[in-house]
Formats: structure tokens, sequence, C-alpha cells
């Protein structure tokens, strides 16, 4: 078991342990320490406390003291020259006439060097401008690009729920989040629901997936018949969070008896509804969905995003293209067979050629004469006349 502390920088982000040297600091005390990055001053997260030497990254680099008073005023003062560093660097950028927007400016606890944040879509050459900005501040330089996230996260906003942003308030990391989350919550695909002002999609839609990944495991899904005190039914919607499920009940003839609601234990699953692949089905319902989605905004989304829109929506078709009647099932059943009937001939002809065509050397007369002629050996419906 080795003592440690928790040490974070800027309020947000995560926690990094370091030794106490024997100190009992308590929660919010400031400390100076040695990072990769130089000296700096950094807030006590979490008190003085034994874990296991797992747990830790080696090497467990000691604090190397308490914040004075001078500290806390040179600090101040790194506040201040970081405003004006701001200001010269985007007069630089702009100068050098560079594709990059720039987030952040930030001094090193002792001064020995500033790093500046900034985002762009690619890669940018900005050595002319590390040199510029080096024969200004007389001091290390260094460029940081970083994404759209951590540009919210430094920057700070109010999301759509009227609240900080989570991730410059409490989130530590962030977890990867995917519109599948979205589409198991039941929640509305337009983007300006579900993305957030960094025009991702909103952290928090991964806060209850877990909770919803265990209800739908134990939930059915729509078009499963199941067994209920009132009878046999179809499930037509879910309620996964309550674990309530509603199910229509249709008389012989298909004819639409009433709807009914059922907790979960209040029926039994008898079959689930066949969900086998279908290309054009999914293709179509694919591009359906996105159209919505266009209509709506559509643009707003990134290319990950709607590559992902794609899957799922193509993934999911609507119950409706599930279901039909017996004598259009047939028919489709009936559609496919000969299908594969065909297919079956044609494979049986191609294998039945190419067995001729190694008897023969190279297929029939026409053939062989054609590729004498340099027509790679397949006819092409044109006579081929020699010019005198």
């Amino acid at each position: 078991m080795v003592e440690i502390i928790g040490v974070k920088f800027n309020g947000t982000g995560k926690a990094y342990y370091f030794d106490p040297k024997g100190e009992k600091l308590d929660v919010g005390v400031q400390v100076l320490v040695e990072t990769a990055r130089g000296v700096e001053m950094g807030k006590v997260v979490i008190p003085n406390r034994m874990v296991e030497e797992q747990e830790i990254v080696p090497p467990l680099k000691p604090i190397i003291r308490r914040a004075s008073e001078a500290d806390f005023k040179q600090a101040e003062e790194n506040k201040q020259k970081e405003k004006e560093a701001f200001e010269i660097a985007a007069a630089k950028i702009a100068e050098h006439k560079l594709e990059m927007k720039l987030v952040g400016a930030e001094y090193t606890f002792d001064r020995s060097k500033i790093l500046f944040y900034f985002t762009a879509d690619g890669r940018i050459d900005f050595r002319e401008l590390v040199k510029s900005l080096a024969s200004v501040f007389r001091t290390r330089i260094e460029l940081r690009q970083i994404g759209v996230r951590d540009e919210a996260r430094q920057l700070g906003s109010i999301g759509i729920c009227g609240r900080p942003l989570c991730c410059s308030t409490f989130l530590n990391d962030f977890h990867p989040v995917s519109i599948k989350m979205a589409k198991e919550q039941g929640l509305s695909l337009n983007p300006t629901k579900i993305s957030g002002v960094c025009g991702r999609l909103m952290c928090c839609l991964q806060y209850e997936q877990n909770a919803y990944d265990d209800m739908l495991a134990k939930m059915p899904k729509k078009g499963d018949r199941v067994e209920t005190a009132d009878g046999i039914g179809t499930v037509v919607d879910t309620a996964t969070l309550k674990g309530k499920v509603k199910v229509k009940f249709t008389d012989e003839h298909g004819d639409l008896v009433k709807f009914e609601t059922y907790a979960l234990g209040d029926f039994r699953l008898l079959d689930k509804q066949k969900r086998g692949k279908n290309s054009k089905k999914e293709e179509f319902r694919s591009e359906e969905v996105l159209e919505e989605l266009r209509n709506e905004g559509y643009e707003e989304l990134t290319p990950e995003l709607v590559a992902e829109l794609k899957e799922v929506a193509g993934s999911e078709l609507l119950s409706g293209e599930r279901e039909g009647s017996g004598q259009e099932t047939k028919k489709e059943d009936d559609g496919n067979k000969e299908n594969k009937d065909t297919a079956s001939k044609n494979k049986k002809r191609s294998r039945s050629r190419r067995r001729s065509g190694k008897k023969n050397r190279g297929g029939s007369k026409e053939e062989r004469e054609n590729r004498e002629s340099g027509n790679g050996g397949y006819s092409s419906g044109y006579e081929i006349q020699e010019t005198k």
C-alpha cells in the first residue's frame, strides 16, 4: 500500500496521484508539483489515503511544497500574461494566414514554457509561427491541436438543459457515445436535440445507458408474440425504463380487438419476430431516415455520425415492413426460391463451360479465332476488316 493525494489542474480533467511526503493535506489545498510540462500549481481533490501499488502509474512524484502567498501572486500574474499572449498569438496566426482557431494560452507556473491550444480541420504547418512566437516571448513555445470536445471543455458554456457543461464541471474524461444509445433510449434523431454545443453527441446519453442495456435484455421487441392472462397478443410498443409493454389483441380474422399494457412478469414470451437481413429494404429505410434528418438540420452532423446513422437506420427496419399477409409472404418465398434456382442453374452452366474450355484448350473454335485476332477470346459482335 502507498499513501497518495489526488491533484487536479485548472479545475477540470483527471486527478493525478502524487506523494504527499508525509504531510496531511485536505481537499482544496493548493500545492506545487512537478509534471512533464514543468512546475505547476494544482488543487488537492483527493485527501491522503492508501491505495494499491497496481493503481499507480510509476514513477510517483512527490509534491514540492504547499503554495504560499507569493505563489498565489505569481499565478495571478501568469493569468494576466496568458491574456496578452493569446492576443499576440492570434495576431501572428492572422499574419501567417494559417487555417487554425486559437482556443487558449497557458503559462507553466515557472514561466519556462507557453502552451497554445488550437483547433483545425487538418494538419497545420506552424513551424514559421513557432519561430515568430519564440522571437517575441523568448521562451519555449508549444502548440497543441485539440478536438472540439476539448475546446468546449476549456471555454465552457451552457448546455440545452440550462446547466453548465458536464465536461467543464465534473467529467474527468470523455466516454464513447454512439447514435445507437439515442436510438435505444427512444430519443428523437434530430441533431439539434441530441448534439451538444461542440457539435458531437451529448455526453449525458451515456449516463443511463447501463440501465437501458439491463432492461432491454429482459424486454421483448416490437412484433414479438406474448402470452398474457387475456390471451395471446403481439407487442406493439415498449416503455423500457418502466418495464412495461403494450400488447395488441386480434380475433381469428385479424381484426383489432383491444390494446392492453403489461409489466414484466405479467406475460410470457412465445416467439420472437424473425429479423432476417434484407439489403434493399435496409437501404430504402436508411435513405428514408436520412432524408427526414436532412429536413431537420441534417447537415450539422459530422461524417462519422452520418455513417453511424446509416448503419443504425439500416439495421432496424420498421415493424410494418416485417409484417404482411400469408399470401404476400408466400409470393416472396416463391420469388426467392425462383431466384435461387436461376442462380444455381447459372452456376452449373458456368462450371460446365470451364470444364469444356479445359478439354478444348481454350473454348470453342469461334473463341479461339477471336483470341488469335486480339479480341480477348470473346465475340464483340462486329467484323474486323483489314485496311489495305
